[in-house]
């Protein structure tokens, strides 16, 4: 039996009554409501506006170091010139129409690669022999960088858009395949049990249970393989191009048009942005329960 001296019973009551002065309503028995912090949430320009702050610094930074010549013009163009440059290409060149080629191409090649990634993926995701056949062979050929594709999808597919539109297919397949493999292979084997009690075979469990709960993931592929297809359109632009941005990259080079070739690089860097952004408003509406998931 332990034994409770008269001195730790003192200590005890003298902790109790301690906790009782601290905690409002203690000593009447009544329930006290507990104090919940929420975060104070941003509002819309608040947030708008912390978004802008690098890109803005970035901005300021480039003006002030061409400006002053700190970085020579023949360099790097100053923001005045870059301007100049746009507004030349847009009205005396078909600006617009190269912007909305080069976009095809990235799109198009996007819809391949990644359709074709987000089918190998469940597949592998889905079944022990897919993942024998095809995961080994998908994780040797992700090695491989594909600007050395280039000059074999020459010879293969000539110098025309199908060259270039699977060259971008060919950049984005992986990205997809892995995050779609990994979403459907770490869905909870619980939840399918779950869903076969209630009758789901077959495609039906698939489309309504296993591609719902592993979508984060599939969507995640989606939002790398988008940004990689742009950067895949800028190597895809090299093989002979007599539209798009490329065009106008190759021959701002050759004209040594510094603010032509600024211009062509933000608006790869736009059409990158355009292509995130996409995917998040895509993730949003397909997903709306996660915006009350984030732990900030």
């Amino acid at each position: 039996m332990t034994h409770v001296s008269d001195t730790d019973t003192g200590t005890t009551g003298d902790s109790i009554a301690a906790a009782r002065h601290l905690v409002p309503g203690a000593d009447t028995g009544e329930l006290v409501r507990p104090a919940v912090k929420t975060p104070r949430k941003r509002s819309a320009r608040q947030s708008l506006a912390l978004r802008a702050l690098l890109p803005a610094t970035i901005f300021g930074l480039w003006w002030l170091l061409t400006g002053t010549g700190v970085i020579a013009g023949t360099a790097l163009a100053t923001p005045p010139a870059t301007w100049n440059g746009f507004v030349y290409l847009l009205f005396h060149q078909d600006l617009l129409g190269d912007i909305g080629i080069s976009a095809a191409r990235a799109g198009t090649g996007l819809l391949i690669g990644g359709g074709l990634g987000l089918i190998l993926g469940i597949v592998v995701g889905l079944f022990a022999l897919g993942e024998e056949i095809l995961d080994s062979s998908l994780q040797m050929f992700r090695t491989l960088p594909y600007p050395a594709f280039i000059f074999l999808f020459i010879i293969w597919f000539g110098i025309g858009e199908n060259a270039k539109v699977l060259l971008i297919a060919l950049a984005t397949l992986t990205p997809m395949y892995l995050n779609a493999s990994n979403g459907v292979r770490n869905v909870d084997r619980r939840v399918v049990e779950a869903a076969r009690t209630f009758g789901l075979r077959g495609w039906r469990l698939v489309r309504q249970v296993i591609i719902p709960v592993a979508l984060p993931s599939i969507l995640n592929g989606l939002r790398f393989a988008a940004g990689i297809s742009v950067v895949a359109l800028v190597f895809a632009e090299t093989i002979a191009a007599s539209l798009g941005i490329g065009a106008l990259v190759y021959q701002a080079s050759n004209l040594q048009q510094v603010p032509t070739l600024v211009v062509c690089i933000i608006i790869y860097a736009l059409l990158g942005l355009t292509a995130d952004i996409l995917v998040r408003t895509i993730e949003r509406f397909s997903m709306p329960w996660r915006r009350h998931m984030a732990v900030r």
